[in-house]
């Protein structure tokens, strides 16, 4: 049986890992079965000058890389409106169109002015209208918030387009000598800038919930050691380092403690650090290990994986009454549980008590115990949920590369994050960024 150990094991094993850092691209594997058909129309540019991005395109990616959408080539457009005047519903009718987009971009001092229009083919009615001011340098954001816009209207789910996630890779340098990065792109890959890089392994980002901080595990001083990163500044800072293990940072929802792992007492327990007194404060006290905490979103109690009961299982842990609760019964293995911010969805890696298909990624509703498996690979680890709780994203391995793919909670919809060569893991998304 796998124990809970080997989650620590993966300190170790890092060392050796050959990842290889290269850009993320979402293909959708599997969609819904009838994907609303959406035509995102070119939109006009008026600024007298050409443009770094091409924001329809931005906005019809995101909206098919939901698997929600199918969005039509532009090939295949027999017009492109920019106005409401020129749209021609009988040819989008023709086209089997639901929906489409139209758009125009204007220059206003030195800022541009965006107004996008998305109509109802059938009904032959606007359905949604709005102007947005962006820099050129911010229009690949300004098309993020306008897919979001527009997918919200039509499925009545906030969209997760302008989020961000990040994720670790490495850089073989020959000499069984590697270069680990700590990367930051846009949802689907896009703009993957650095945050850091080591000669020593990076793990567990975590970010806090206003977005501008990240917690994640270094070994670059020869020892695990936990440290806070700030976004906006790029001032990083160490977290007290204890002897032993110093791992799986978790942000409260109101940004001012962590829950770390720490195993300076001998055993890995949970324990709480506030940030603004430096006080420690030791949650667990078992001789089985326990790891991987997450907050729940009202911030009274934690989730953890403990292997206390013989198989390592998913805990709640109230803060305030200190009433222990086990959340997973089903499988021999459940571990690095996640909720959705509504509190009623746990996300956790699964394996049946049969164990035959390894390590998948399931959804347990804790309102009335029902869980599902959402993937069947076998390899899958790290889940990180999505700040509307409709999507999971995870780490997998694709051959003998490790990718990352995602799965909606229901199941509907794959995807993957594909990379041209080497190994990505430990993704973390991020929450609503302002």
């Amino acid at each position: 049986m796998v124990r809970i150990k080997q989650l620590f094991a993966a300190f170790t094993l890092l060392l050796v890992a050959q990842l290889v850092q290269a850009e993320l691209m979402v293909e959708v594997t599997q969609g819904v079965e009838a994907p609303t058909s959406i035509a995102v129309v070119p939109f006009g540019n008026n600024t007298g000058s050409a443009l770094a991005e091409d924001v329809a395109q931005v906005i019809g990616q995101n909206l098919e890389r939901s698997g929600f959408f199918s969005a039509m080539p532009r090939d295949n457009m027999l017009s492109f409106p920019t106005r409401r005047d020129d749209v021609y519903f009988r040819d989008w009718r023709v086209s089997k169109m639901d929906y489409v987009v139209i758009g125009r971009i204007d220059s206003v001092g030195d800022q541009l002015s965006l107004r996008f229009e998305l109509y109802d083919v059938l009904r032959e009615q606007q359905v949604l209208a709005e102007q947005v001011s962006a820099t050129a340098s911010s229009l690949r954001d300004a098309a993020h918030y306008m897919a979001d816009r527009i997918f919200e209207q039509l499925t009545g789910l906030k969209g997760a387009f302008a989020t961000k996630v990040v994720y670790v890779t490495a850089e073989q340098l020959g000499d069984q000598k590697q270069r680990y990065r700590l990367q930051l792109a846009d949802w689907d890959g896009a703009r993957a800038q650095t945050i850091l890089e080591s000669a020593q392994p990076i793990m567990s980002p975590a970010w806090s919930m206003d977005g501008s901080k990240l917690a994640y595990v270094s070994f670059e001083t020869g020892r695990p050691a936990i440290y806070v990163q700030y976004l906006a500044t790029g001032k990083r800072e160490r977290i007290q380092s204890f002897p032993g293990l110093n791992g799986a940072p978790a942000w409260s929802p109101d940004g001012n403690r962590l829950a770390l792992v720490l195993s300076r007492d001998g055993n890995p327990e949970i324990y709480l650090l506030d940030l603004r007194s430096r006080q420690l404060q030791r949650l667990t006290q078992h001789y089985g290990i326990d790891t991987e905490p997450a907050w729940s979103p009202d911030g009274r109690s934690l989730i953890f994986t403990s292997d206390r009961g013989g198989q390592p299982q998913i805990y709640r842990l109230g803060l305030e009454d200190r009433k222990l609760e086990r959340l997973t019964f089903d499988g021999n293995y459940n571990a690095r549980g996640r909720l959705t911010q509504d509190g009623r969805f746990l996300t956790m890696v699964h394996r049946s008590s049969g164990g035959g298909n390894g390590f998948n990624i399931a959804v347990q509703d804790l309102k009335t115990g029902r869980l599902d498996i959402l993937t069947r690979s076998g390899m899958a680890e790290s889940p990180s949920i999505a700040p509307n709780g409709s999507v999971v994203i995870y780490a997998t391995q694709e051959g003998t590369r490790g990718v990352l793919a995602a799965a909606s909670l229901d199941g509907r919809v794959q995807f993957r994050m594909p990379v041209d060569r080497g190994d990505v893991r430990e993704p973390a998304w991020s929450p609503y960024l302002q």
